[in-house]
């Protein structure tokens, strides 16, 4: 297992590894502040609490802005046509990030747990 996050993306091929990396930009640079680790064999950001986690699985990566962040952009998923369930959300790996929706769903996050 993982015990970084380097070690983690390093674990996929170049093009998953691309993902990964965006996605993780991403998420540092709307909440710069946020702790990263290693939790639940995954990429984890902390600020006051769980903020978002990911993972790459074989034909998607999954992003886990735990359920408050699912509930507050559903309807933006089912007009993506992103399949969601209660605490995650599935990005195809074939096709290109959405990159407004990520950052839109980090930024809530951080507000729900600034607000705490």
């Amino acid at each position: 297992m993982a015990d970084t996050v380097d070690a983690y993306i390093g674990k996929f091929s170049k093009e998953v590894q691309l993902l990964l990396q965006q996605l993780r930009k991403w998420i540092q640079e709307e909440a710069p502040e946020a702790t990263e680790e290693i939790s639940y064999g995954m990429p984890a950001y902390k600020l006051k609490g769980p903020l978002v986690y990911f993972g790459a699985a074989k034909k998607h990566i999954g992003l886990y802005p735990t359920s408050s962040g699912i509930v507050a952009f559903q309807s933006r998923f089912e007009a993506c046509g992103l399949k969601y369930s209660k605490g995650a959300v599935q990005l195809p790996m074939d096709r290109e990030l959405p990159e407004q929706l990520i950052r839109d769903i980090v930024r809530q996050r951080k507000k729900t747990l600034e607000e705490k």
